[in-house]
């Protein structure tokens, strides 16, 4: 007799629990709407380059290519929690970068027509492809939502989950016209503490115009790969961070056919080029500060020679430093805060350009 009330209590503890925790529904996230991705087609829909198709890159840009950074999901939910289940490729674990920017996930729920930050996120390193949750008690009634996906990784699958009989589907692209950006670690969002913070994600949410990232840490150099490449793209403009890797040997040999190449593909569209920035490590290290400046003085003079032989080229000056010198962390890259001024800086010149296009 009290083995069958144990197991009767223990039936009644079980099914408690269970009503309590409602059964979760996955659904892939590339079923629902992808944006930033300058590659529509890529067989693995997180990757940002087919690199079957284009060829030429180290096996260092392969890797990174394949990263999801400036990817985001969109989509609409009643859910009151949102559980996120992922499949791994590539894991980054950068020195100088957040893991939730790593490896993680950001989420931006739009309240008035502003996106707001509402959640960001990662397993622990051993606990990478369990299901967590990454955010829970959600205020009833239809969110829309922009989750960002990890900057330095690889992603086989990513699942979003809600409880069962909430409502999940794909969200109208809330950012208008396609954008290329082509660029360094900076573009690829190097030392952000979340996926959502890099500068070209700022700038979106700021304008609602859509950046189609492709940042590669240390390897956007002008190469002629990445060119033709870049040619292929269905953009309306283009904007590179183009002269924060490339020594100045590597501009004055590149550039002009970087040009060439992508002109040659996109007659009569804008091509937005943007110097490197001011990087706070030269403030007191003498033989940094005179390759900086070295590489500064051969853009500029480069892209004077450009703006003027070249019918749609234009040249920015980016800004992502304070008055106090202390927007840094690691003395190359940006906080959070850099990046903020960085997307502010260049914002009134870029969408003065892009007017002329028709594109606002």
């Amino acid at each position: 007799m009290k083995r069958i009330l144990f197991l009767a209590a223990a039936l009644l503890l079980t099914t408690g629990l269970m009503a309590q925790k409602p059964a979760i529904v996955y659904t892939e996230a590339s079923e629902l709407t992808l944006t930033g991705k300058l590659f529509p087609d890529t067989p693995n829909p997180y990757h940002r380059l087919d690199t079957v198709r284009f060829k030429g890159f180290t096996p260092k840009e392969n890797e990174q290519v394949r990263n999801s950074s400036g990817i985001a999901v969109a989509f609409r939910t009643d859910a009151r929690s949102l559980t996120l289940l992922t499949r791994y490729g590539y894991k980054g674990f950068p020195t100088n970068t957040n893991g939730i920017s790593a490896r993680g996930f950001d989420l931006y729920i739009r309240r008035d027509g502003q996106w707001v930050y509402a959640a960001s996120n990662v397993p622990s390193d051993a606990k990478l492809e369990k299901p967590f949750t990454l955010i829970k008690s959600m205020p009833a009634g239809v969110k829309e939502c922009l989750l960002y996906l990890p900057l330095y990784s690889e992603e086989y699958s990513v699942k979003i989950g809600v409880e069962q009989g909430a409502m999940l589907e794909p969200l109208p692209n809330p950012f208008r016209h396609r954008i290329g950006v082509f660029g360094s670690s900076y573009t690829h969002g190097s030392s952000s503490s979340r996926p959502g913070m890099t500068w070209p994600a700022q700038f979106s949410r700021n304008t609602g115009l859509q950046l189609l990232s492709l940042g590669c840490s240390g390897n956007s150099k002008l190469q002629d790969y990445f060119a033709a490449a870049l040619a292929e793209a269905d953009v309306e403009a283009f904007l590179f961070d183009g002269f924060s890797n490339p020594n100045p040997t590597q501009m004055r040999e590149r550039l002009f056919p970087f040009i060439e190449t992508i002109q040659a593909a996109h007659p009569g569209k804008p091509l937005i080029f943007q110097r490197t920035i001011w990087r706070e490590g030269r403030n007191f290290c003498e033989s940094v500060d005179r390759s900086e400046a070295d590489k500064m003085h051969t853009a500029d003079s480069l892209m004077a020679i450009a703006c003027a032989r070249y019918k749609d080229v234009y040249y920015i000056r980016p800004n992502a430093c304070t008055d106090k010198h202390d927007a840094s962390i690691d003395g190359t890259h940006p906080s959070n805060h850099g990046y903020r001024l960085w997307a502010e800086s260049i914002e009134k010149p870029v969408l003065k350009i892009l007017k002329k296009y028709g594109i606002r």
